[in-house]
């Protein structure tokens, strides 16, 4: 009935016959189509190579006939709440101010110079439109409407730029067009109030110019929140007028735009729903290799061709499981699509094979030797530790696959193209001969990127738009067909697709995952009103929430992995995941891995306090999530981590960071050997030449990987801590990452320097305080005071253990509180202090194996005439071996495993990791050691002393010294315990005398 009327002279010279907006009373058509169609129209007639400021936007005509409809709306609902009689009695109040010709030939002339579509078009004349009624409304009533909304409209800023389909002129110049609008003023002012009481219908109207005169996406706004509750369904117009403007105006960005931190705001409210690790998945460390390259690189590594995947050799899957990889993630395993490798051909690179993600089908690409070549592969793989993962593309398929030839109806696609300035004439990409693949022309001279590709069926004639996959955040996929997973059938063949991978690799990659999340996949293309402007031309197609739940009613993820879990068991899914959704797709869809790609990002940019606060808030809401990280230096779609960290100690200490906190760590293409070329999806071989980097992979060597190949003890949160590091000021130092793990009973410090300070200063203080056997025992044989000591009554052993635990006790007590006071100074109190009684019997311990090696030493004194050469070599022993310069825990595996059953680590470092983990366990296997030792090497020394005394010739002989010693040695303790309490009370009370300093 209504119509958004556009000048007769304008329609003239577009060529534009149609109707762009139209309203009936009770539903605003808006033709989306038909705007792009006109602005293409104006935009050709236009120079805008030379002015592409006067570029026209479809959306904004679109905002322009949307807003007139609109107003239009507000008209019939005050005439069917208030006046039902306006126009007519608006119409009689003209006749009777300027006369009844007068105001029918202003209408006329109105009617000539922006005459109704049909009137252009030739299918009714002017007069008989005009004689005519629509829905109880004379035309005559309808065009003063119009004539009213023209007005409006010039009187509107922000439809200035497009004056010229509107303009007014002629009707002021020839007709009472001013006083029409002066007195329709007047009469609307006499008439009741509108929707908003104290406002005039006149004034109502105006309401959208005046509240955002500059800007239709303002007036829209303004309607939807102040008219909303009046239009009804009419609104969704408005909100998909909003969407399309969005589509329009949205910014292209040539990279990602910045980190955010993870909220868990919306999660809490959402199940738990975690899928249970195997075994073997916290413990997964994944390397990720493009095949094509690869094969390339290791062909001149090994002096031969290496085509296919079979021909891979056992060496340098030796030397991968030797790096500490358990995980081989091989990108563009699946056969390729044709159209793709002709696409990029053409486009510059003649070596280019096709994408990795534009796939034809899911097989096993012919050209890297097909499934047998894979299955061996696989199979020496597995006896090396190291599981196969391979890519799933589930949102889209390659132009050219085999399910766009056989089955169209499951991508979507319109029966037009989206914009008339499409045009498909380039060649046919299709290689089969019943169907036809043509690209938008304007990709060839990369002018425009279409959002669609034409599909002919030559056996039926059917012609098809499909879209391309796209995110939404830069530009379509020119060599892929996107699936409509509104469908079921399409989600069902997914799944089976998916299973079908399975069944070849137990790891498996999801690409762009969170496309697939119900609320993604709605709002790219099927957006609700209001929330649209994401893909190019998919406003119009929106859906209301209702109706895309009852065509999508559950999470596609979820239905994957309950239906991996039971077909698939030993399947790990990993997914590439972003916008925040990381959380919710292993918490609440079960995935058992998701990208975490704040750790590159954040650590890349030294943004430290930012990830330490994502750690915080994971741990917080839910420390299950931060296993489930798959953190990385680089990906295939990133620059390499040579070239964001570089190769020195930044690199190393990232490195670190990513083999000891819980999660996937997962490296790059080359990343081992320094390569800073990054390789493209369709990449055949590497371009740079580059040579592995020998200095840097030592160094992953000697400091990565023995992390690695203990991934067990950094995997898992239960004993995850994470720890501020507190500053003298009170603050907290943000650039300190500190952290600690275990697994079981087995413990790992991250970076605590709390607990390597600690640990080092009761390391010191049991070395600094052990007695001095080794040295009284040899200086009494050289000088033959043994003789003397050894007619005493009492063991000259335990007489020279007695003398030194007296000294040693004072020197522990000094140590431990000038060391201990400082320590705690500078990083607080000890983590063990609440089990400082057991760490004294460990320090006893200590003590006694120290005496009993001291003791044999110093007994070397009968056949040799200097020991200190074998004093350096224990206390070289108990500095290296007994965990004294550096906790055994950094040590390689085997030397590690081989150092801590040997005395010296039961004197030193035993101790002083139980006194920073103290645990009841450590405890017991700490003093079942030192027991072991005890007895061993006091037997051995009692053997050793026995021969050693045979040499002196005492009164008595040997048998009476024998017996002698045998009658004393039931008071040995006691004289020993008293001879040493004498000695210690001597020596404070001399030192009290002679150095008061011991107690200031």
């Amino acid at each position: 009935m209504f119509e958004f009327h556009v000048a007769r002279e304008a329609r003239d010279r577009y060529r534009f016959d149609h109707s762009l907006f139209a309203f009936n009373g009770n539903v605003i058509f808006a033709d989306f189509q038909a705007a792009r169609v006109f602005a293409q129209r104006m935009n050709a007639a236009r120079d805008l190579l030379r002015h592409p400021e006067q570029a026209v936007r479809a959306s904004d005509i679109n905002a322009m006939g949307l807003i007139d409809e609109v107003l239009h709306a507000m008209v019939a609902h005050y005439r069917q709440e208030v006046n039902p009689d306006l126009n007519q009695q608006a119409l009689t109040w003209l006749g009777q101010q300027l006369g009844a010709n007068s105001t029918a030939q202003t209408l006329r002339l109105f009617a000539e110079l922006f005459p109704p579509a049909a009137v252009y078009r030739g299918d009714i004349d002017l007069d008989t439109y005009l004689a005519g009624e629509t829905a109880g409304l004379h035309h005559f009533e309808i065009t003063l409407e119009e004539t009213l909304m023209l007005w409006l409209a010039n009187e509107n800023p922000a439809f200035t730029p497009f004056l010229e389909l509107f303009a007014d002129d002629d009707l002021e110049q020839h007709t009472p067009y001013e006083q029409i609008i002066a007195h329709l003023t007047a009469f609307f002012q006499g008439q009741p109030g509108g929707a908003e009481e104290s406002d005039s219908l006149f004034d109502l109207l105006r309401g959208p110019t005046l509240a955002a005169p500059d800007s239709l996406a303002g007036q829209l706004e303004f309607i939807s929140n102040r008219w909303g509750h009046l239009l009804g369904n009419k609104l969704l117009e408005v909100l998909r007028g909003l969407d399309f403007i969005a589509e329009e105006t949205k910014p292209v960005f040539a990279g990602p735009g910045p980190v955010q931190i993870s909220r868990f705001d919306d999660l809490a409210a959402e199940p738990e729903q975690y899928s249970a690790d195997l075994d073997w998945m916290p413990r997964l460390v994944l390397l990720a290799r493009n095949a094509y390259v690869w094969l390339d690189q290791i062909s001149k590594q090994y002096g031969r061709p290496i085509a296919t995947l079979d021909q891979v050799p056992d060496a340098e899957l030796d030397l991968l499981a030797a790096r500490g990889i358990t995980g081989l993630w091989l990108i563009g395993l699946w056969e390729r699509s044709t159209a793709s490798q002709r696409i990029k051909q053409m486009m510059g690179n003649p070596e280019a094979v096709a994408s990795a993600y534009s796939l034809y089908d899911y097989q096993i690409a012919h050209d890297l030797g097909g499934p047998e070549a894979m299955a061996d592969l696989r199979a020496r793989a597995g006896q090396r530790g190291i599981r196969m993962a391979s890519d799933m593309v589930p949102n889209h398929m390659a132009i050219d696959s085999r399910w766009v030839i056989q089955h169209p109806d499951w991508f979507l696609s319109l029966p037009q193209p989206p914009y008339p300035n499409y045009t498909f004439s380039g060649p046919d990409l299709s290689q089969d001969a019943r169907v036809g693949i043509f690209l938008e022309d304007h990709y060839y001279d990369r002018s425009d990127a279409a959002v669609v590709f034409k599909r002919v069926d030559r056996w039926t004639g059917d012609e098809r738009y499909i879209y391309h996959g796209n995110d939404g955040t830069t530009m379509p996929w020119n060599d892929t067909a996107q699936l409509n997973y509104l469908r079921a059938e399409v989600r069902e063949a997914v799944i089976q697709t998916i299973l079908h991978v399975a069944r070849q690799f137990p790891i498996i990659r999801f690409d762009a995952a969170m496309t697939l999340a119900k609320k993604h996949v709605q709002r790219l293309w099927f957006p609700e009103p209001g929330t649209g402007g994401a893909i190019a031309s998919r406003a119009e197609h929106g859906l209301s929430k209702e109706a895309f739940d009852a065509a999508m009613p559950t999470e596609f993820w979820r239905d994957v992995v309950d239906r991996v879990a039971v077909e698939a068991p030993d399947t790990l899914l990993l997914a590439e995941a972003f916008w925040l959704l990381e959380g919710y797709f292993v918490r609440t869809l079960g995935m058992h891995r998701v990208y975490n790609s704040a750790f590159m990002h954040m650590l890349r940019d030294e943004d430290n306090d930012k990830y330490r606060h994502q750690l915080k808030s994971t741990l917080e809401f839910d420390p299950e999530i931060l296993k489930r990280y798959v953190n990385f230096m680089s990906n295939p779609d990133e620059a390499t981590a040579a070239e964001q960290f570089g190769k020195g100690d930044k690199y190393f200490g990232v490195a670190t960071v990513l083999a000891t906190v819980p999660g996937l760590p997962m490296l790059g293409h080359g990343q081992f050997e320094g390569f800073s070329e990054k390789y493209g999806m369709e990449y055949r071989r590497a371009y740079y030449d580059e040579t592995p980097d020998g200095w840097l992979i030592d160094r992953h060597m000697r400091e990565i990987t023995p992390l690695f190949k203990r991934r067990y003890l950094f995997a898992e949160v239960a004993n995850f801590l994470l720890y501020d590091f507190v500053t003298a000021d009170g603050g907290v130092d943000e650039n300190v990452l500190a952290y600690s793990n275990r697994a079981g009973q087995e413990r790992i410090a991250g970076l605590s320097q709390r607990d390597t300070l600690w640990y080092l200063m009761i390391a010191e203080v049991i070395v600094l305080s052990r007695p001095r056997l080794s040295g009284a025992i040899a200086e009494g044989v050289k000088d033959g005071s043994i003789a003397y000591l050894l007619n005493r009554p009492c063991n000259f052993l335990l007489y020279q253990a007695g003398v030194g635990l007296g000294d040693s006790a004072l020197r522990l007590l000094c140590n431990a509180l000038a060391g201990g006071a400082l320590t705690w100074w500078m990083v607080g109190p000890p983590p063990g202090l609440g089990h400082w009684s057991l760490v004294l019997v460990a320090i006893a311990g200590a003590w006694a194996i120290d005496c009993c090696i001291g003791a044999m030493i110093g007994l070397l004194a009968f056949v040799a005439e200097e020991v200190s050469a074998f004093e350096w070599i224990y206390s070289k022993l108990t500095l290296i071996l007994g965990g004294l310069l550096v906790p055994l825990d950094f040590f390689p595996d085997w030397l590690r495993g081989a150092a801590g059953y040997l005395p010296f680590a039961f004197i030193v470092y035993g101790p002083a990791r139980c006194f920073v983990a103290p645990d009841q366990g450590r405890f017991l296997a700490l003093f079942a050691g030192q027991a072991f030792w005890l007895v061993l090497l006091g037997g051995l020394l009692w053997l050793g002393y026995r021969r050693s005394v045979r040499h002196l010739n005492l009164n008595g002989g040997w048998a009476m010294g024998q017996l002698r010693f045998l009658g004393a040695l039931w008071k040995a303790n006691l004289l020993a315990a008293m001879e040493y309490r004498a000695a210690f009370l001597a020596q404070v009370l001399g030192m009290a005398l002679n150095n008061g300093i011991y107690f200031t």
